[in-house]
This record gives C-alpha cells, sequence and structure tokens, in this order.
C-alpha cells in the first residue's frame, strides 16, 4: 500500500469502486492524498497492477469483523465416546444409551466402544449385537461412520449425526 507499491504504471479504482483507469504511479499516490485516504494494491500479478483508492484501516477493521462473525458461526465437532460392556444389564444400557441420542442431537460424533475383559473375547458376537442394536434405535438421527470392527480387546463403532 503507498509508498510499497513499486509499479510505474497502475489501473486506478476510485474510492466508490468507479474506473478511473490507468495512470502513472505518483499521480494516482497523489490522487489518494487528497482524498485522505491510502492507495492499496488488490491485484498485484495482473499487468498493469491494479490499485484502489480506500481507507485502509476500516477496510482491515471489517475485514476481521467478518472474519470473526464467520468462526461464531461454525461448529467444532467434537468425538464423543461411550463404553458398554459385553454382559451389560438393561438399564445401564438404556442409561449410556440416551447419551448417545444427547450427544448426537448436540451434533456431536459418538464412538460407541464394547470392552471386553478376560475371556469375554471369545464372546465377541454379543459386543456387536450391542453395537448393531445402538445402530438401529438411533437409525433415524445417525447414520453409521464406521461399522463395528474388533481392535484389540475392544469393539468400536463411530456414528455421525444426520445433517439437517
Amino acid at each position: 500500500m503507498n509508498e510499497e507499491i513499486r509499479a510505474k504504471e497502475v489501473r486506478l479504482v476510485g474510492a466508490e469502486g468507479e474506473q478511473i483507469g490507468i495512470k502513472p504511479f505518483r499521480e494516482a499516490m497523489q490522487m489518494a492524498i487528497d482524498a485522505n485516504l491510502d492507495l492499496v494494491n488488490v491485484a498485484p500479478q495482473a499487468k498493469p497492477p491494479v490499485c484502489r483508492i480506500m481507507d485502509y484501516g476500516k477496510f482491515r477493521y471489517e475485514q476481521q469483523k467478518k472474519e470473526k462473525e464467520a468462526r461464531k458461526n461454525q461448529k467444532i465437532v467434537d468425538l464423543k465416546e461411550v463404553w458398554f460392556r459385553a454382559n451389560i444389564e438393561e438399564h445401564d444400557y438404556q442409561t449410556k444409551f440416551r447419551n448417545v441420542v444427547k450427544f448426537l442431537n448436540e451434533g456431536d460424533k459418538v464412538k460407541c466402544s464394547v470392552r471386553f475383559r478376560g475371556r469375554e473375547i471369545t464372546h465377541a458376537k454379543l459386543g456387536q449385537k450391542i453395537l448393531e442394536r445402538v445402530a438401529n434405535e438411533v437409525a433415524d438421527i445417525c447414520v453409521v461412520e464406521r461399522m463395528p470392527k474388533l481392535e484389540g480387546r475392544s469393539m468400536i463403532m463411530i456414528l455421525a449425526p444426520k445433517a439437517h
């Protein structure tokens, strides 16, 4: 901007966005000074470079406001984890299932895991039945991102909320 521009001629755009045309750099700089504004290079790769007469401080302030607004509106998706056991009782299952539904409604992904202890690993089908039951009961509010899969002593399934 201003004196940092290294071009002999520039294509000049006025303060209200009107095309002024190709002007020598000194003349363009003088027009910006007369308007009590800055000369900002908006397209340095163009031939000749495109410069605009604007209030650079105000421009930067508005850009920062737009970026802040965009950050405020974005949703960060967390991955929540809910542990089940292979021989889980019905009431415990319902409690954990309510948490899964709550997390999905808040827009978070849910990692459902069944942890096997000791010899329970020989009954991996029980864990698969539990995870499939969870998937069937929440099928209307989520999609199964990763089907139940045995990893070490745990069986893991990932659920993602449906886009509204």
